[in-house]
């Protein structure tokens, strides 16, 4: 009795049937996607289920494909972005393995493949619906006239590639009928006969990205034709003008996204057209116009004033009475963009959102007249704000700041870089307690005294940007890590006074996935082993300028922090040794090394061999005539590119203490490249 109770105890998972294990999978990818090869490596059952189970696979090499791929032979989504060199042998095997499971893939960073891959992979794959092919610069009609092939293809992407003509586009028209998204973008060798093929032989189309193609006024008859056509890009395309656009009619209800940005040649008359029948639209992009957003433009927009929710003007001459009347027309707006309307004045934006009451998104980034008094109408008018963009709008009081946490419970996101908020906004701004990202770079009046109130208050914190805000030390630092655990990403870069002590503090937001921390002249190896240790999905690592990093440092890295992708050191103690660490962390993309005085040719050639997964690389440019030509074509076949930096060192303590005062670098911001 006592044996046959304990066989029957000895596989207690027995009992679980296999969908109730897929219910446990698909719980643990939204939690930790990376806890599902702990799973499969439980036992033996476990990893043949948890083989059944998985859907979507994103390989780091191209290499592993046969092998990936005849485990998960369920897989219905492939994509093979971090795989630059995938050939047509590699096509041929997602093909015969994946066969009528695959869905989707991505090759939209991938090369080496000719129209002989692609078309046993739209043979083979004969449950293809989507397919991204953006990028493939070399993919001539040949190429597309196989994308044809895939008959039950329904989203397709082909941006930038610039060798494709209409034939080609032509060949994918006829073949695949059941398109209802496509993005030509960049696809400069295609116009209006490509564009109205597409458009009469794929009648079930809902988007059409028709970006800087040298197309007219005349294919947008056809193409405004399609019945069920929700959204239309036409960003950058200069052949559309007032005139090819005079005897368009038609009645296109369900269009819901119109994007006529950069359409340098459009005016009040075309836009008159292009709008007049599109009366359920709800969101309308015009930045960058070249027409004057006034009154008499802003009464183009009558027809669709009842519906539209959302326009962006960034980058055009608006006038006070055009925002007033685009205030008064559309006031079902939900979002505004009016980012570097530099003509943006306080009574124009305060006439314009005096009658949006359900504002939920507003972006003045740079409005550089705006004062107190218009932010000040913001606040009062729009209570349900969920994101506002105001940086560098230095003449807003801090007066302001306090109103808009005051008034704005519901904010969800804020930009306040570049301006003058203090202490007391912080306290203000803390009552929002759905705050999510929080942006206060170059805020010099904020003290460890206000990021203790956004750490009591916004637990919900995911960003915090505090990029040269010099009066921040680590106390602020500890209070944001007790209060905000959920922290994903933060930047302190250029806060002189952070020390080993906020690092360790920062440890604690296991969430965390990008740290940046260059110019942090006291930040050492002690306080980052304690990041790579406990934070376990850093993904982003900018050590730039901080010169107690060394080889220990990445030695760390290269034990704990297994899914990091990005990673800077230049200007730090790095040597060989360190920089060689990196190849034992498989997802390595990308690499910045530039004026690091311990590195050797030998030991970088060693570390690119090492290191398999590269997209790109940073070195000083001396380095160049050094290291082996044989070994740049090979990195620069598998995928990877290199960007050569020729400037002097800023190693010495003089010229770091320099960077460090707001002085100086107020005066060089533009020279500040991030990686």
């Amino acid at each position: 009795m006592k044996k046959s109770k304990q066989n029957q105890n000895s596989k207690p998972f027995d009992l679980l049937s296999e969908e109730l294990v897929f219910i446990i999978l698909d719980l643990l990818a939204q939690k930790n996607p990376s806890d599902l090869k702990s799973f499969s490596l439980t036992c033996k059952w476990f990893y043949q289920v948890e083989s059944k189970h998985r859907r979507s696979l994103k390989p780091l090499r191209p290499e592993y494909l046969p092998r990936i791929l005849t485990r998960y032979r369920n897989t219905a989504d492939l994509d093979l972005t971090f795989c630059p060199r995938v050939t047509d042998y590699a096509l041929s095997v997602v093909g015969c393995l994946c066969g009528p499971t695959l869905r989707s893939v991505d090759l939209s960073r991938s090369f080496s493949f000719s129209a002989a891959g692609l078309l046993r992979l739209a043979v083979k794959c004969v449950s293809l619906v989507e397919i991204d092919l953006s990028n493939a610069t070399e993919m001539r009609d040949a190429g597309a006239a196989v994308v044809g092939e895939a008959k039950s293809l329904e989203r397709l992407k082909l941006e930038r590639c610039k060798k494709l003509t209409d034939m080609g586009i032509g060949c994918i028209a006829v073949g695949c009928r059941k398109l209802k998204s496509v993005s030509l973008k960049w696809c400069v060798g295609v116009g209006d006969l490509g564009v109205a093929l597409l458009s009469l032989k794929c009648k079930d189309l809902r988007s059409l990205d028709l970006s800087y193609l040298p197309i007219t006024g005349k294919c947008l008859h056809d193409v405004l034709k399609l019945q069920h056509l929700e959204q239309l890009l036409l960003q950058g395309c200069f052949g559309v003008d007032d005139d090819t656009l005079d005897s368009l009619t038609y009645h296109c209800n369900s269009l819901k996204n119109l994007d006529a940005s950069s359409c340098q040649n459009l005016t009040q008359r075309g836009l008159t057209s292009l709008l007049s029948g599109a009366r359920c639209l709800e969101r309308l992009d015009l930045a960058h116009s070249s027409s004057v957003i006034s009154l008499d433009f802003a009464s183009s927009l009558n027809k669709v004033s009842a519906s539209l929710q959302s326009i962006r003007l960034d980058g055009c001459t608006v006038t006070c009475d055009g925002l007033k009347a685009i205030g008064t027309l559309c006031v079902s707006l939900r979002e505004v963009s009016l980012s570097k309307c530099v003509t943006v004045t306080d009574e124009g934006l305060s006439s314009l959102v005096m009658k949006l009451k359900g504002l939920r998104k507003l972006d003045i980034t740079c409005c550089r007249k705006l004062t107190g008094a218009s932010i000040t109408q913001v606040a009062n008018s729009c209570p349900l704000l969920v994101s506002l963009k105001m940086e560098s709008c230095s003449l807003v009081s801090r007066e302001a700041f306090w109103l808009i946490g005051h008034k704005c419970r519901l904010l969800e996101e804020l930009d306040f870089t570049d301006n003058e908020i203090d202490d007391e906004g912080l306290k203000s701004i803390s009552s929002c307690l759905s705050l999510s990202s929080l942006k206060l770079g170059i805020c010099l009046n904020i003290t460890d005294r206000g990021l203790s109130y956004i750490g009591r208050g916004c637990s919900n914190l995911r960003e915090l940007d505090l990029y040269r805000s010099v009066g921040i030390t680590d106390m602020g630092i500890s209070s944001i890590a007790q209060g905000c655990c959920h922290l994903e990403t933060i930047n302190i870069s250029y806060c002189k006074d952070i020390t080993d002590k906020s690092l360790v503090s920062l440890s604690k937001c296991s969430l965390l996935q990008t740290f940046e921390s260059r110019g942090c002249p006291h930040i050492s190896c002690q306080g980052l082993a304690a990041i790579a240790v406990r934070c376990k999905r850093l993904t982003k690592l900018d050590l730039k300028k901080c010169p107690y990093i060394n080889d220990s440092c990445l030695l760390t890295l290269a034990h704990f922090s297994q899914s990091l992708k990005q990673i800077s050191v230049s200007e730090t103690g790095v040597t060989d040794v360190g920089l060689v660490s990196l190849a034992n962390i498989g997802c390595l993309q990308n690499i910045a090394a530039v004026n690091t005085r311990g590195l050797r040719p030998s030991g970088v050639a060693a570390a690119l061999v090492g290191c398999g997964g590269l997209r790109k690389v940073k070195l000083h440019a001396s380095l160049r005539s050094l290291l082996p030509p044989s070994l740049i074509n090979h990195m620069e076949a598998r995928g990877c590119a290199f960007l050569w930096k020729d400037y002097l060192t800023n190693n010495n303590k003089n010229t770091l203490q320099a960077e460090l005062d707001p002085k100086y670098w107020k005066l060089q911001l533009e020279e500040d490249i991030v990686l």
